[in-house]
């Protein structure tokens, strides 16, 4: 009976990874990092932790934990986190930009098409296509993540509850996410104290660490010399962070003033970005509220075609943000009337810079104090109940994405967009009984989509 374990375990631990190799990884996953937070952190589960093994399920698990609970988007966070606990702060630092950048000149790239040719109805039929491929594979993420986050005991299944209550609390009674976040803690640090072995593997399945075989950064692995707490490191990356954020600003307002377009952005999405628990689409009133209706950077439906942009596109969902400062930028005309596009791509340059900023400080001045608690139930009991949180949260996304597809149109005679309901449950076929990746999946969609759209179906 435990001759399958045993072979696994004895699969030798890689040798090493070069800073080299771990810079093409986190290059091709900018790229194909589709399906919004719970989709990314699935590809980055299925490549580091099982196929190439440079951390175990439970270092991985005990990292996603931190990075939930940290306001900004949890996927680019966490590859930051693997990149610093790798390859020291270089590391964290190219891990968490390549997230970003290839999503970054996508949409400078699709903004600016947007704006310069208007609708065209292939480019729509394509739209049309994927938003069905990204709730099928929000789908595939919830129920991998949860596969592997919420334990199965023999009594009784918190972490279910826990998932299911968050669900129930976000899609139903329509309850903040921060709200959420504190009683998942709670729960936590109560269920830590009473019923620890529902909360001992830092939230992953029983076996976490065992099938895959030994990875490079281990359970046990000791903590590496750059990993570990120091004062002075901590007040050096504090200093550092609060120098990159006070230049640019500083040249913003020396540039066009306090009340410019630019500085403007610059400090709405540093506010923003403090206030993104719970991913993009906690964070998107606020952002209508003041982009639209505030400073009147975009309209409203622009703002819905960007966030449909943002669906479809590699990156962090919250790079929905990098549209509106291009659209913001193109219409204030920032640079000139004659650089509109050079305008709408410094705009969007700048809102990045802000937004991301704070995520990278969180995860190099709080890694270390998270390392520190690597193995101890009473540090990691809350952040498991609040990983089990989030997947009732992913679910209720997964949940919103189905209902959004199902209002655009009616279609085929029906009330609902039935042939966009019917894309996305091909879609899951193939991901779900089939396998298929990511990447295919959205093509075969988008190609779907945009014949439909041509022959009148849709």
């Amino acid at each position: 009976m435990s001759v399958v374990p045993a072979q696994v375990e004895a699969v030798a631990p890689p040798q090493g990874v070069s800073f080299g190799e771990a810079l093409k990884f986190w290059l091709k996953l900018g790229f194909i990092s589709f399906g919004g937070p719970a989709g990314q952190i699935a590809i980055m589960h299925r490549e580091l932790v099982e196929q190439k093994r440079w951390i175990s399920e439970r270092r991985f698990l005990h990292a996603l934990n931190y990075c939930m609970v940290l306001p900004g988007p949890e996927a680019q966070q966490l590859a930051t986190y693997i990149g610093w606990l790798m390859h020291r702060t270089w590391g964290g630092i190219a891990a968490g930009a390549l997230f970003v950048l290839p999503s970054l000149a996508i949409l400078i790239a699709l903004s600016w098409v947007y704006l310069a040719f208007g609708n065209v109805e292939w480019v729509a039929g394509l739209f049309y296509g994927i938003k069905p491929a990204v709730a099928a594979i929000v789908l595939h993420a919830v129920w991998r993540i949860g596969s592997r986050t919420l334990r199965h005991p023999a009594k009784v299944p918190l972490l279910w509850l826990i998932a299911i209550a968050s669900f129930v609390a976000i899609a139903i009674l329509k309850i903040p996410f921060p709200w959420v976040v504190a009683a998942a803690a709670l729960a936590g640090v109560i269920g830590g104290r009473y019923v620890p072995e529902q909360f001992a593997v830092g939230g992953g399945h029983g076996a976490a660490g065992k099938s895959y075989g030994a990875a490079l950064l281990d359970d046990h692995t000791p903590t590496p010399a750059h990993a570990q707490f120091r004062q002075s490191r901590l007040a050096m990356v504090v200093a550092v962070g609060a120098l990159l954020w006070l230049a640019p600003m500083a040249l913003l307002v020396a540039a066009q003033g306090w009340d410019g377009t630019l500085a403007q952005m610059g400090w709405f999405f540093t506010k923003a970005a403090l206030l993104t628990f719970g991913g993009a689409y906690a964070v998107l009133p606020y952002v209508y509220q003041g982009a639209v209706e505030n400073h009147q950077w975009l309209t409203g439906a622009q703002m819905i075609d960007g966030l449909a942009l943002g669906e479809t596109t590699p990156g962090p969902l919250i790079m929905v943000v990098a549209f509106v400062g291009f659209v913001g930028g193109w219409a204030r005309q920032v640079l000139g009337p004659d650089a509109l596009f050079l305008g709408g791509a410094l705009a969007a340059t700048v809102v990045t810079w802000f937004t991301f900023l704070p995520s990278f400080l969180f995860i190099l001045a709080g890694g270390p104090l998270v390392e520190s608690t690597h193995g101890k139930l009473g540090f990691t009991a809350p952040l498991t109940a609040i990983t089990a949180a989030v997947v009732g949260v992913i679910a209720s996304l997964a949940l919103f994405f189905l209902a959004h597809i199902a209002r655009d149109r009616p279609t085929l005679g029906l009330p609902f967009d039935a042939v966009a309901l019917l894309i996305a449950a091909a879609a899951a076929v193939a991901l779900f009984r089939f396998k298929a990746g990511v990447i295919p999946v959205i093509a075969g969609c988008a190609l779907a989509g945009m014949v439909l759209r041509l022959a009148g179906v849709a």
